[in-house]
């Protein structure tokens, strides 16, 4: 879809006796297009943009912020928005081995995307869930070209609003995307004798140093006690912060 200047412009280089032909190949725009134009320049109302709310002078944050606190960290963690021809597309890669988290992203995706279905998109080992939208760039302005571990990455005033007012739910999409649960196992000599014995732990794994200064953060707000495990990983192996993570994150599914 073409906006209301680009069409002017289109229909002043014909208006100089230039040939359909000739503006087409200047401006890419088909001569089907151009020759409609001739008798209507303003777009059908079925072809106007939908309105945003992040966009305009009274913008306003999704109305589900919790979903949006979760798809936030599904983005950051395994999330990419690309162009399409008339709005972008949002994609989350998630594992085959985990359907509930399939289910859950495509939830998320339709309850910020004002209720619009998620697509689902199977590839070898995984699955992407796909949103169509106009506006994800407002709602996600952390999208950029290259890599995220390459580029800063922070939020938005009103996006630190959302994830501290719904820390949780910011945990479990970056758990669900980059993290996991796992058990881990030691050896301690009780009664003489060497016994094996098994403890849960959680980590997760960003390249990024923005992205994991903000888990680390969320995880601070909801007292989870954290450590690095090596420069990119973060480990949770305290019994009590295990047992928050496991009543509001649990294990993928």
């Amino acid at each position: 879809m073409y906006d209301i200047s680009t069409r002017k412009r289109a229909l002043a280089l014909v208006a100089q006796g230039r040939s359909l032909n000739s503006v087409s190949k200047e401006t890419g725009i088909s001569r089907s297009a151009i020759r409609s134009w001739q008798t209507r320049i303003s777009p059908l109302p079925r072809m106007q943009l939908t309105p945003c709310s992040m966009c305009g002078p009274s913008a306003e944050p999704p109305a589900d912020k919790a979903s949006y606190s979760y798809l936030l960290g599904l983005y950051l963690g395994d999330g990419c928005i690309s162009p399409a021809k008339a709005g972008y597309f949002l994609r989350i890669a998630c594992a085959d081995a985990w359907p509930g988290l399939i289910d859950a992203c495509a939830a998320a995706i339709e309850a910020v995307n004002s209720g619009k279905k998620a697509s689902r998109v199977q590839a070898v080992g995984y699955t992407s869930v796909v949103g169509y939208s106009r506006h994800w760039p407002c709602l996600f302005p952390q999208h950029g070209p290259g890599k995220k571990h390459t580029r800063n990455i922070t939020l938005k005033p009103w996006q630190r609003e959302i994830v501290d007012a719904h820390p949780w739910e910011f945990i479990r999409g970056l758990i669900h995307s980059d993290g996991c649960r796992i058990t881990n196992w030691t050896t301690r000599i009780i009664g003489g004798e060497r016994k094996r014995y098994e403890y849960p732990r959680y980590f997760f794994t960003n390249l990024s140093v923005d992205i994991t200064g903000l888990f680390t953060s969320a995880l601070d707000r909801v007292h989870v006690e954290w450590k690095h495990a090596n420069r990119r990983n973060i480990s949770v192996a305290r019994k009590a912060s295990v047992a928050l993570m496991d009543a509001h994150v649990g294990p993928k599914y």
